[in-house]
């Protein structure tokens, strides 16, 4: 079954394109990637794919910046 909230093409090789992210932004720039990301799905909410896809992808990018942010306040 094809995964809609975070496709195989995100992933050449054993590298995913957030992964990647990550490694070549500042903290600062990549807290800011994630919020953008929320805020993009939650803007087109519906708009392309179905409301629950876009919703799910904006949970998706959300629970990517607790993480990362928890990562952070624990060091």
């Amino acid at each position: 079954m094809d995964d809609k909230i975070n496709p195989v093409h995100y992933c050449q090789g054993n590298v995913e394109c957030i992964e990647a992210l990550e490694a070549c932004l500042e903290r600062e720039q990549f807290v800011g990637y994630l919020r953008g990301q929320v805020v993009k799905y939650i803007w087109r909410l519906g708009l392309k794919d179905a409301p629950a896809i876009d919703a799910a992808k904006a949970q998706w990018y959300c629970d990517k910046l607790v993480e990362v942010l928890s990562r952070d306040d624990c060091t």
